[in-house]
């Protein structure tokens, strides 16, 4: 049986989205600073890939997957409806182009005329100006025998209610004004591929989205129906200038003038625009005195909703969805010394800490979900467990030998996320290639009892070293706090709590639901700049 799943629901999941935001704990997060082989030597390790950098793979939507870019998460900051904005594709205004026009009836057996369109959404039917105003074309000179109507020469720029011609040139076009993208969204959300649309549209208290709206709700200015286009003239009509006629159909109030030369109309002006239309048909039988001519094909055209400007999300098609957040080194939660080449979302991660995990959800502006650990530091010291040696290489393995509680020794091992030379914290988190041998692969192997199983780092443990670099360090056992004053002249907050040199995750591995993930060629991160991440969901 032929069925579609339509616009407005993709339109309307977009907008589910945006309302969900306000009622559940959305973070971006970074990770996976690691995605090739550290070394020539080693093994490319599970959710990874030789040519990452050159050819990031295809993010694979499993279970397994998913769990995997959890454990190689980072950080993450919320997104509040201050960073979410509905999108539509960018169309500049530039002079010399054709644009087409709104209609209500563009389809796969009605395609538009410039873009061959088999929807409205694919058409060409608005543009934003060197203001960012965004204007919908309602008549471009157009008609039966010049289908593709005019090339634009006057730029619009007013930001009157009612449907305008924007100069003097003559071209045919008028336009409605819809909104002005705001200076801070500018700054925020701006692209060269989409246009940011306001939220809260129906609801909004902005003096001019307000006039807007209002002017656009036909129930009360009874002004629906703007333009009727002229796809044949006809012949044999009665000359006249400025005839009213009835547009008849579902709807009520709507009346047109119309111009007849040579038999021929010429030329329709909506004079009264009704109300409750879905659809129209003009009627001419008043200048209609022949049996012999054509008939005249006249088509209304009918806005969304109850009138253009009313509802711009079903008007536009904001069936697209951008996300911004900002990562700079305004926090020890975003340490500048690191590498990403995962970029995501999670929806509502649950609590972790210093104090256990807990089943409540996270709501903190923003997260670290690395694990800690902070070293002695005494370079002066004759002591070599007051000493930090080197500096541990982001990426690389670090481990360290531990005795259990029966007297066997392990080895704890985890990825080097970050360090932190001024405090001398180290920021780790383990995954499942540390485990496998080999990127994908649960074959048995000898040793699999030990190395097939992790192990928590011990305060109370000898060094830890780090594979690559030839780091070494001692973890500070004596420190339990969340700040610290490496050097006695400042306090430095460490936004994660430390309990005898360790520290948990803010949330805990593994929750929440990941709804979006994206594999980018490895990006390093330092101290001279910020990363704008800009997300763009599709419906």
């Amino acid at each position: 049986m032929p069925a579609i799943v339509t616009d407005q629901f993709r339109i309307l999941n977009a907008s589910n989205f945006v309302d969900s935001i306000d009622n559940n704990n959305y973070y971006v997060f970074i990770g996976l600073p690691n995605p090739t082989k550290l070394t020539e030597s080693t093994v490319v390790g599970y959710g990874r890939s030789a040519n990452w950098n050159t050819n990031p793979p295809q993010p694979l939507d499993s279970f397994s997957t998913n769990a995997h870019a959890g454990d190689t998460m980072m950080f993450g900051k919320k997104i509040t409806s201050a960073n979410i904005r509905r999108v539509i594709q960018r169309v500049d205004w530039t002079a010399g182009t054709r644009y087409e026009i709104y209609r209500d009836d563009y389809a796969s057996d009605n395609r538009s005329p410039l873009k061959s369109a088999g929807r409205l959404y694919d058409a060409q039917y608005y543009v934003m100006n060197s203001d960012y105003k965004v204007y919908i074309c309602i008549d471009n000179g157009s008609n039966g025998d010049n289908e593709k109507g005019n090339v634009s020469q006057d730029e619009p720029t007013f930001t009157d209610l009612e449907p305008s011609k924007a100069g003097g040139s003559g071209d045919g076009y008028v336009w409605k004004y819809l909104y002005t993208v705001s200076p801070s969204d500018i700054i925020k959300f701006d692209s060269t591929e989409y246009i940011t649309v306001p939220n809260n549209w129906a609801t909004n208290t902005d003096p001019q989205i307000r006039a807007v709206r209002e002017n656009g709700d036909s129930s009360i200015n009874n002004n629906q129906i703007k333009h009727v286009y002229i796809e044949n003239g006809g012949s044999s009509y009665q000359s006249l200038t400025g005839q009213e006629v009835d547009i008849v159909g579902d709807g009520s109030g709507a009346k047109a003038r119309v111009n007849v030369n040579q038999g021929v109309i010429s030329d329709i002006t909506v004079s009264a625009g009704g109300q409750g239309y879905s659809y129209g048909l003009v009627d001419l039988q008043a200048i209609n005195n022949t049996s012999s001519g054509t008939s005249a094909k006249l088509v209304p055209i009918i806005p969304p909703s109850k009138g253009h400007g009313y509802d711009i999300y079903t008007e536009l098609g904001t069936d697209k969805v951008l996300i911004y957040a900002r990562f700079d080194d305004s926090t020890k939660d975003f340490p500048t010394d690191t590498k990403f080449a995962v970029v995501g979302i999670v929806k509502n991660p649950t609590s972790g800490g210093s104090g256990g995990t807990v089943s409540t959800g996270f709501t903190g502006s923003q997260f670290s979900s690395l694990n800690a650990m902070l070293f002695h530091d005494e370079p002066n010291s004759n002591d070599v467990t007051k000493k930090v040696q080197g500096n541990p290489e982001v990426g690389e393995v670090i481990e360290q030998q531990i005795t259990l509680a029966n007297g066997d020794t392990r080895v704890a091992r985890a990825y080097v996320a970050s360090f932190d030379t001024e405090t001398k914290v180290l920021k780790y988190f383990t995954d499942r290639s540390l485990n496998y041998k080999g990127s994908r692969d649960q074959t048995d192997y000898i040793g699999i009892s030990t190395q097939g199983r992790f192990y928590d780092f011990s305060s109370t443990g000898p060094v830890v070293e780090g594979k690559s670099s030839g780091f070494k360090g001692y973890i500070n056992n004596n420190y339990t706090g969340i700040t610290t004053n490496p050097t006695g002249s400042k306090q430095i907050n460490l936004n994660t709590s430390f309990a005898s040199g360790l520290s948990k995750p803010e949330i805990n591995k593994g929750s929440g639901d990941l709804v979006y993930i994206d594999h980018r060629p490895l990006i390093a991160r330092n101290t001279r700049q910020k990363e704008d991440v800009k997300i763009i969901l599709e419906f």
